[in-house]
């Protein structure tokens, strides 16, 4: 995903255990790679960018990697098990390294936003999206944050939603979502700092 890459400066490795996991979401291959579908993983990559690491790693069902995230040891990753079964891979980290659900930060695509819309929340149901639903019901809980990109509506009402979300970003969408994604990547450093009430202030459209 070179589109997302830019030059920084190496972060400090993560030390220790990981205290959160930061899970961009989405479908792998290179068939989805800039669908609106994996937002999530596209803003993985700059978060991870920005930590100076790249997930490389393929563990619980995921490509992972260990990264400082302001300054906090996170694990990074995007589940490879498919958007419908996302859960899966979330909760075996989470089970793994004792992470409780309000420690798992959630980043994936939202359609009932504007293109280039974020919204955090705390809490809060599926809305309809099929990788919360999955990390709901594999997690027990709907109390985790999550960071939601909006990627619009679908222009034509007859227009199938699978075809839409899995849909191909057009450039000028994946302009006004790079913007979103660095303030995406801020707000989840203040998250991990233990600031989302800042967080939200801050960040949310």
């Amino acid at each position: 995903m070179a589109f997302f890459r830019k030059k920084t400066a190496p972060a400090a490795p993560a030390v220790g255990k990981p205290e959160y996991i930061i899970a961009g979401l989405g479908n792998p291959g290179e068939k989805y790679e800039y669908s609106r579908h994996n937002t999530g993983f596209l803003c993985l990559d700059v978060i991870s960018n920005r930590c100076g690491v790249k997930p490389d790693r393929l563990k619980f069902g995921a490509v992972t990697a260990a990264a400082a995230v302001g300054g906090v040891p996170c694990l990074l990753m995007r589940p490879q098990t498919y958007m419908n079964n996302s859960g899966d891979a979330v909760r075996e980290a989470a089970a793994f390294y004792k992470i409780p659900p309000e420690r798992v930060i959630v980043i994936y695509d939202d359609i009932s936003l504007p293109t280039g819309v974020l919204r955090i929340r705390l809490k809060g149901s599926a809305g309809g999206h099929n990788g919360i639903k999955s990390i709901i019901a594999q997690l027990g809980t709907d109390v985790f944050p999550r960071l939601k990109l909006g990627v619009g509506e679908r222009k034509d009402p007859e227009e199938d939603l699978k075809d839409h979300v899995l849909g191909r970003l057009s450039k000028e969408e994946l302009a006004v979502l790079r913007e979103t994604m660095d303030r995406a990547a801020s707000a989840v450093e203040l998250i991990v700092q233990g600031k989302p009430e800042e967080a939200m202030n801050r960040y949310n459209g």
